[in-house]
């Protein structure tokens, strides 16, 4: 696979932030517009070089800083438009043809804008992007997903507000920030509000916190997916180790996961559960490796989750802070893990599949634009995979 196909193959984003996705000129130029004068750096190259270090650092703090400057540019309604807009365009320019954008209303109201303002001016944005995406021949849907961070006390209003623009460009709920010490089950009347509205949501679970931050947004909450979820491997065992220490032992072996047997894995409960439920794990394998839940990509355990046929997705999580697109990651699971097309196809159709539009609307995509793409990639037929034989089910 050439960079190029990579970048022409349609892609599927369920996990990417608004506020880690902005253009370094872009942030420059909102923050002349604002006054903002406290960042690092007044070009666009060493800007953009200052994010992806400060969040290699491997410095909480210094990885958190990355963020007050994004949202301190993201504060009027002009600057939310723009970055929205530039969001859906970026994206789309990278072949994805379907992606579920994430904010927080509630880090946007310094500048005296209102949470509908907020939504309205991001919803704006998209709409913008998509038009002008699709004029330049790269078509794209982009939905928004509202957020509630997960220390603060707003999420049932969040949740009220998602359900108010369900009908205008919002397609789902989600939770985020630090998880140890902030469960999930501290939002659980917005959950249980947004289960009784038949409306979808998914938490971010499983990505510094370990297995029970998963079973609490499973079975307490009832999330429809996970965010990130690369912990379920520590339900996982590998000729009788734990996952963890089976991959210490194997640190040096960049083809230990794609040669492993099958037979020598276990499964837990919950991690049987989650495969046994097709509950759909965002994983962002470049952000895993800044935040060390990930020793490499060869070694990420979104190959071995592939192979063992969890509905694993594909995603960027902050394009900015990780210096990536779609395109890239799987170039690097291609280069380092030994992905085929055959595999982004299997993620891409996964992703479409676990999606917060409705069914038939899903199922045109696939049917209509990811599995031709696919197959003009190929040279095989829509119907097949892209090796010529059929896919098993996601």
């Amino acid at each position: 696979m050439s960079t190029d196909e990579l970048r022409r193959a349609p892609k599927v984003l369920l996990h990417d932030h608004l506020d880690g996705g902005l253009r370094p000129q872009t942030v420059l130029d909102l923050a002349a517009a604002v006054g903002y004068d406290e960042l690092p750096a007044t070009d666009a190259a060493a800007l953009g070089a200052w994010f992806r270090e400060s969040a290699d650092s491997g410095s909480l703090p210094r990885y958190l800083e990355t963020f007050d400057h994004t949202l301190a540019v993201m504060q009027t309604r002009e600057g939310l438009f723009r970055v929205a807009s530039e969001c859906a365009q970026d994206l789309a320019a990278d072949g994805v043809v379907y992606a579920e954008s994430r904010y927080a209303p509630e880090q946007h109201l310094t500048r005296g804008l209102t949470l509908e303002g907020v939504v309205e001016a991001v919803n704006a944005g998209l709409r913008d992007g998509e038009a002008r995406a699709a004029a330049a021949g790269h078509p794209i849907r982009v939905t928004a997903l509202l957020t509630a961070m997960r220390h603060a006390a707003k999420s049932t209003e969040i949740a009220e507000l998602a359900i108010r623009y369900r009908d205008d460009g919002v397609s789902g709920f989600d939770i985020a920030g630090a998880e140890a010490g902030y469960p999930p089950t501290r939002h659980l009347d917005a959950f249980e509000y947004l289960r009784r509205e038949n409306f979808h949501f998914t938490i971010h679970a499983g990505e510094a916190f370990g297995l029970p931050s998963i079973w609490e947004a499973i079975q307490w909450c009832g999330a429809d997916r996970l965010g990130h979820g690369v912990r379920i491997v520590d339900d996982i065992t590998i000729d009788g180790s734990p996952y963890a220490d089976w991959v210490e032992g194997h640190k040096h072996d960049a083809d230990a996961l794609t040669a492993l047997e099958l037979d020598r894995v276990r499964l837990g409960r919950l991690a049987a559960y989650v495969r046994d439920k097709r509950i759909p794990l965002e994983m962002c394998p470049s952000s895993n490796l800044q935040t060390s839940a990930a020793p490499s990509i060869a070694l990420h355990p979104i190959t071995l989750l592939r192979r063992l046929r969890f509905r694993v997705t594909l995603n960027t999580d902050n394009r900015l802070m990780s210096g990536t697109m779609m395109s890239r990651e799987a170039e690097l699971l291609h280069d380092e893990a030994g992905w085929t097309l055959d595999d982004l196809r299997w993620v891409t159709i996964n992703a479409m599949k676990s999606a917060f539009i409705p069914f038939d609307e899903r199922l045109a995509l696939i049917d209509e634009v990811i599995k031709p793409g696919y197959a003009a990639l190929s040279g095989g037929t829509p119907g097949e995979g892209v090796t010529g034989g059929v896919v098993s089910p996601a």
